[in-house]
């Protein structure tokens, strides 16, 4: 239940990324920061221990989040173009200035290094406001000739009403920020539902977007325990004032939830997970295609939906490639500086249990020591596998962790067929000298992005970002990504 709450974002004194065990994060509901009597502790994955607690919505919580947001959306669907293109630059300006703060907080929360918190994910959220913004005032209906004589029509473009998104804590910024900054620029209120390892960060997207100037009810946040969120998020999805759901996680989950929106014939857009592949023509300047290859396998320890997970090298350069593939990864994460962090031992335990697998059925090590003994459960390096076979675990299943498989081929499109063997479909890279080379692959690879010459790991707010099979339907980002917040309504009359 909840027990009181404040307005304004500084009721609750989160200022500094360093926390008390004391604190308590609140949930955001119609412009007021609730505390609950039911919390649950947040730990730093690096240490181990207790930094803080969250608020833990309740079924009660979750209803009065519904229906803040239905009471804000006819005046916020009616309001101008130019009035939310400013509120989306104001939180644009804010979100800059508070960089150093809201980066503190996904590195203590998630266990992140500074480089892809402050360094990628504010940065990149920044320019995803400011993207936004200027997009706003393109929203436009249109007026088709018609068949008939004297026939005339327009169709427009409208916001659905309450949409609920669903977010993951591994790049909580980026993924906080568009599971409901597209929505709201395009007239539509929210709910954005936290994780449980990160309620901070998104407690501070919230704090933005209402230091922005955002009306009361048009953005709430909601957090809960592990154990509530079957309950929580079935009564958000089936709600009848709820019209439509955007979930950012893993495919187990987002087949959940797809089920259940589409039980209740709800639209969904989803990003789930990937096996992503970096494919090595034999023409390749693999000195590039190393570095991209460790930190497209390796960057935030493996966890990002975007990480490469098979490395695909064609066999004239195999040989030359697995040495500067080793030298690139003993740069960039050297043995002799502390093992990455993962945001909690069941990763490290998953990771272990897929190369464990391998191992007892054939496939060697190539870099990386399984039974290292790190400095915590969290703690890992990284494991580069060789001989993989399809009879292992780790041929399908996604790491989400450091771990990446090497294969040699004989041809290109030997390559492209092993890079489909999976039924996900999010992202690829392929290193080659001939763009029509490149292209070539790209265009025969079952993908939702192809990046010739960098790593699998691209987003930016100007590209449609999704996935095929599994990995998910819809896109993120750019003018695809208004669209999925629009529904059309065609308006016809005789002269």
């Amino acid at each position: 239940m909840s027990t009181n709450g404040t307005n304004g974002t500084n009721g609750n004194s989160h200022s500094g990324a360093n926390g008390s065990t004391e604190q308590i994060i609140p949930l955001q509901i119609n412009g007021k920061e609730i505390k609950t009597s039911t919390t649950f502790d947040v730990v730093d994955p690096s240490t181990g221990k207790v930094i803080w607690k969250s608020a833990s919505a309740s079924k009660e919580d979750a209803v009065q989040a519904i229906e803040a947001a239905q009471a804000a959306f006819p005046a916020w669907s009616k309001t101008k173009p130019s009035k939310r293109r400013d509120i989306f630059l104001k939180a644009a300006e804010i979100l800059q200035s508070r960089g150093e703060e809201l980066g503190g907080y996904m590195m203590t929360e998630t266990g992140s290094q500074a480089p892809f918190a402050g360094g990628f994910n504010i940065p990149t959220s920044v320019e995803m406001l400011k993207d936004i913004a200027g997009r706003i005032v393109t929203i436009s209906s249109s007026l088709p000739v018609c068949g008939e004589e004297g026939t005339n029509a327009i169709v427009y473009k409208e916001p659905y009403g309450v949409v609920l998104g669903i977010a993951p804590w591994n790049a909580p910024y980026i993924l906080g920020f568009r599971a409901v900054a597209y929505a709201l620029a395009t007239g539509n209120t929210t709910i954005l539902k936290a994780p449980e390892f990160s309620p901070r960060c998104f407690w501070a997207i919230g704090s933005v977007f209402k230091e922005a100037g955002l009306p009361d009810g048009c953005l709430n946040v909601l957090a809960h325990r592990t154990e509530d969120a079957a309950e929580i998020t079935t009564l958000l999805i089936e709600h009848p004032a709820v019209k439509k759901i955007n979930f950012t996680g893993s495919t187990h989950v987002g087949g959940i939830i797809a089920a259940l929106a589409g039980k209740n014939l709800k639209p969904v857009l989803m990003e789930l997970g990937g096996k992503a592949s970096a494919i090595v023509l034999a023409d390749a300047d693999l000195q590039k295609a190393a570095t991209q290859c460790a930190l497209g396998a390796f960057f935030h320890s493996g966890q990002v939906c975007m990480a490469t997970e098979r490395v695909i090298v064609h066999s004239s350069i195999a040989a030359s490639f697995s040495t500067h593939f080793k030298q690139a990864i003993d740069n960039i994460f050297p043995a002799s500086g502390p093992a990455q962090v993962l945001v909690s031992p069941a990763g490290v335990k998953k990771n272990h249990a897929l190369v464990s697998d391998a191992l007892s059925k054939g496939a060697r090590l190539a870099v990386g020591d399984i039974d290292a003994q790190e400095s915590s459960s969290t703690r890992m390096r990284p494991l580069v596998v060789e001989n993989v076979t399809k009879a292992m675990d780790l041929y399908r299943t996604e790491s989400f962790g450091p771990t990446v498989s090497v294969f040699t081929v004989e041809s290109d499109e030997e390559a492209i067929e092993l890079a489909n063997d999976t039924e996900y479909g999010l992202t690829c890279a392929v290193f080659t000298e001939d763009l029509k080379r490149g292209l070539r692959v790209a265009k025969g690879v079952e993908s939702g992005a192809v990046h010739i010459n960098n790593m699998t790991i691209h987003d930016e707010p100007n590209l449609p970002h999704g996935g095929v099979k599994k990995s998910g339907f819809g896109r993120f980002n750019a003018a695809q990504g208004f669209e999925e917040f629009l529904r059309t309504k065609t308006v016809t009359w005789q002269d």
